[in-house]
């Protein structure tokens, strides 16, 4: 941990503070000034903004979630178009943003570890930004706003992608990932990288959600101790503490709507093919997708509206032609209102008898409350292993990836696992040599044996997934009688929901509910729809969340209660998620 801070501090361009003139970077004056706090706010020890005291109760733990003021102004849970007001106004600039969310990082990361990386250039972007904005030039909503990315997304500066493996550290990519540089495009600040399950999850088959040998183990706030939800971990972790208003993530299977959910975030995981893999390290190009994470709807809409598009370097984006909505998916979000008339189906058998009894129960009366608004809901929904072919996509889209890399010898996943083989107990290489990797590589080797070829389990497996998930699966759940429900409600905490949206490349959207009471982690509702039917999801999901606002019902996002803070950071089980 340790090493990996002085990293992320010798990363920083603190120098230049300092020698601001000298090196005509940023002037001082432009840094945050960090204000007297209200009362209220105040605790009755030192510190306050950064470590809370030896056997801290509760409530003094509690103070991780309180930010200081920022110039003045409070950041603290802040939507997009407020921190947008906050720079219109003159209340705050760009860089002072970008410095008290680094500032924020340097609270939090010993706990919780969500930032693998920050980058050295974030205040330097910064600073064009408010130029640009001075001069009359606002890009749009996302101008000047910090981000992070997860580890496996390319970004062609100082900031490495290694998805979490030391065999690709150092290694240079050829440019920025299609959807890094469409966010750089809309003037939204790269801070930094963040922490993931290593190779997303690819490389075992039971392995510490949150753990690579890169960024070491990251960690839910609403519970050390147990899963944070994975693969994009701490790209999901990060926005849930405030340390960035938006993150990006991957999805190939539950990778963002699981860490979404379990850290009382949204989380928006599209169709695949509306947004560009071009420069994600990649798993299988049948189901992999780039996501985004919020604190609300509108928050993750205005990053999936800068991230998707046609890109030439990924031909699944070309489905989507004709098929988006003229503008963006912001037109879309709604109020509460939107509910009445709106029809929903509860996959029941498939889903909901899965869940834990507690979520179950709470959930029902979330629907409850939904059909209170106006909408008709609906309980019904009369799935081969898709790891027969993602192994093999694996094997093949990994090289094709590593084949543009430089300044490596990386260049198959042969190379990988032997890399592994050589650094066996960092990497572990073996069963239970290495806490995080319980079963080793054995994803790795899997893929490895596999030799890339698609034979007839491949299409097999292929064939019987995608038509018993789409057609046969979602789309005939979403008939009812003459007409079509608007989308599916599930519990995402039951695994098998993201599956099947995952295996048909459909889109899902998850929003906080509530907490357990036993764990005091979170969980939350999704909303699952067929192909390119994002936009419908758009409009339910930030229905559903003004109606939980606007009715003051507890079942809506709650803050951090960081249960287990003193327990040391080590790998945790990948365990049990209704607990």
């Amino acid at each position: 941990m340790w090493a990996k801070l002085s990293y992320i501090l010798a990363s920083l361009p603190f120098g230049s503070l300092t020698r601001a003139q000298k090196a005509n970077t940023f002037n001082a004056r432009d840094l945050p000034e960090i204000t007297s706090i209200p009362s209220s706010r105040l605790l009755d020890h030192d510190f306050l903004y950064r470590y809370p005291l030896q056997n801290a109760t509760a409530n003094e733990a509690n103070s991780l979630n309180v930010l200081a003021l920022c110039n003045g102004v409070v950041i603290e849970e802040a939507t997009i178009d407020q921190l947008q007001q906050y720079l219109s106004d003159g209340n705050l600039t760009s860089v002072q943003l970008t410095t008290c969310y680094m500032q924020r990082v340097f609270q939090v990361e010993r706990y919780i570890n969500p930032i693998l990386q920050l980058n050295p250039d974030a205040l330097r972007i910064a600073q064009k930004t408010d130029a640009e904005r001075k001069a009359g030039r606002v890009r749009g909503p996302l101008h000047g706003i910090p981000f992070v990315v997860k580890d496996n997304i390319a970004s062609k500066d100082q900031l490495q992608t290694a998805a979490g493996n030391l065999a690709l550290v150092g290694s240079i990519v050829p440019r920025d990932a299609y959807v890094v540089d469409r966010l750089r495009k809309v003037g939204a600040i790269l801070m930094g990288k963040a922490t993931l399950s290593e190779w997303a999850d690819a490389r075992s088959s039971n392995y510490s959600e949150g753990y690579s040998a890169t960024g070491g183990q990251s960690r839910s706030s609403y519970n050390l101790t147990v899963n944070p939800g994975g693969s994009s971990s701490g790209s999901a972790i990060a926005v849930a503490n405030n340390d960035v208003p938006f993150a990006l993530g991957t999805e190939t299977d539950g990778s963002v709507i699981n860490p979404a959910e379990r850290n009382a975030i949204v989380g928006i995981k599209p169709t695949v093919g509306l947004t560009s893999r071009a420069g994600v390290v990649p798993e299988s190009i049948n189901q992999d997708t780039v996501g985004t994470f919020g604190l609300s709807v509108r928050n993750a809409v205005y990053a999936l509206d800068a991230i998707y598009g046609i890109d030439s370097r990924d031909n699944y984006t070309a489905a989507q032609i004709g098929r988006t909505p003229t503008g963006g998916y912001a037109a879309s979000l709604s109020g509460k209102g939107a509910l009445q008339g709106a029809k929903f189906g509860l996959p029941w058998q498939s889903f909901w008898t899965l869940a834990d009894p507690e979520q179950q129960s709470i959930l029902l009366e979330l629907i409850e409350l939904i059909k209170s608004a106006g909408a008709t809901v609906i309980n019904g929904f009369p799935n081969e292993s898709e790891y027969s072919y993602v192994k093999v996509d694996f094997f093949n889209n990994l090289e094709s990836y590593l084949s543009e890399l430089s300044n490596t010898t990386i260049k198959s996943v042969a190379d990988v696992v032997r890399f592994n083989n050589e650094h066996v107990f960092v990497e572990g290489a073996y069963p239970n040599v290495n806490p995080a990797f319980a079963s080793g590589q054995d994803g790795l080797l899997a893929s490895l044996a596999t030799g890339g070829v698609m034979n007839s389990t491949y299409w097999e497996a292929l064939t019987f997934c995608q038509p018993s998930t789409r057609e046969e699966g979602i789309d005939a759940a979403l008939k009812y009688g003459e007409g079509t429900l608007d989308a599916l409600l599930a519990p995402p905490d039951v695994g098998q929901s993201y599956q099947i949206a995952a295996q048909a490349g459909y889109p899902m959207i998850t929003i906080p509910a509530y907490v357990h009471s036993l764990s005091g982690m979170p969980f939350g509702l999704e909303l699952m729809g067929t192909a390119f039917s994002d936009a419908t999801l758009i409009k339910y999901a930030s229905a559903i969340e003004d109606l939980q606002h606007s009715s003051g019902t507890r079942y809506q996002r709650t803050r951090p209660r960081w249960l287990g803070l003193g327990v040391d950071n080590i790998p945790v089980a990948n365990q049990c998620f209704g607990c």
